[in-house]
């Protein structure tokens, strides 16, 4: 193996880590939002949005010097449209993206499914019903079709990646400096979590989303998991994915030619 090709393998390691951690403790937090009674979390939502903020920020922190942590195919798209990011390395990094969404899917399977199963045997409910379906997949909330969700997902991704690429530009003098930007990513999720997460559980992230119902189909969620209810199982792929486009998009477009370090030096009138 050469040393691209090691320090190549290195990248794909590192975004299948930093997705996985991700999806561990926020797997997590959505398992403990949704099968204890009562939930620690009902009437305190903002523990959910910030255990998913610092998850996406300690990820960074993990892996972010091997691979930039992407942790998200629509931001690996966003930065090889607008950023240079080599294409070539796109499709690997969906591919190791997914398969770490999946292996965190699975940890907190192995964490919580005694759990799961006593949550559905006393909510008379089964796995292919939709029983704790919540804990791995989003699905539409209140007033929430598919066609709204796909909107939703649009808007709130685009959201993200326009704050991603503004506090990560290196033109912008006031993002954060000295590494802070992990924590300001993280609190960016968490904000969109708080003011937007009861539409369709905020995918925002491909592969956040499809790892885990994968995961779950073959664990005998079935048809609430593919199709999904309304067959929405295509919504938090494909808005993530467009939103991306849209947000990077804007940041690069609209704002990041007129930040002071790009302005010419002002010289004699």
């Amino acid at each position: 193996m050469t040393p691209s090709q090691k320090a190549f393998l290195g990248e794909l390691i590192s975004e299948a880590v930093a997705i996985g951690i991700v999806m561990t403790f926020g797997l997590s937090v959505a398992a403990m939002y949704t099968l204890y009674d009562p939930s620690p979390y009902k009437t305190a939502y903002w523990g959910v949005c910030i255990t998913w903020g610092m998850a996406v920020s300690l990820s960074i922190y993990m892996t972010g010097a091997v691979s930039g942590t992407h942790a998200n195919p629509g931001v690996t798209l966003a930065l090889a449209l607008y950023r240079g990011f080599s294409w070539k390395k796109v499709l690997p990094y969906w591919a190791a993206q997914l398969v770490g969404a999946f292996v965190g899917a699975a940890i907190v399977y192995a964490l919580y499914y005694t759990v799961i199963d006593h949550f559905n045997l006393t909510q008379h409910l089964t796995r292919a019903e939709g029983g704790a379906a919540g804990v791995f997949f989003t699905a539409p909330g209140l007033a929430i079709t598919p066609m709204k969700g796909f909107i939703d997902e649009i808007i709130l991704t685009a959201l993200l990646i326009f704050g991603i690429f503004a506090i990560t530009d290196e033109f912008n003098t006031m993002a954060p400096q000295a590494n802070f930007g992990a924590i300001v990513i993280g609190l960016l999720v968490a904000v969109i979590g708080a003011s937007a997460g009861y539409l369709e559980a905020w995918a925002i992230n491909p592969a956040r989303d499809l790892g885990p119902r994968f995961f779950a189909w073959l664990m005998g969620w079935d048809k609430s998991a593919f199709p999904g209810p309304g067959n929405y199982w295509w919504v938090p792929i494909a808005g993530p994915f467009i939103g991306a486009v849209i947000g990077g998009g804007a940041q690069h477009l609209l704002i990041r030619p007129f930040l002071p370090r790009n302005r010419p030096a002002a010289g004699p009138q």
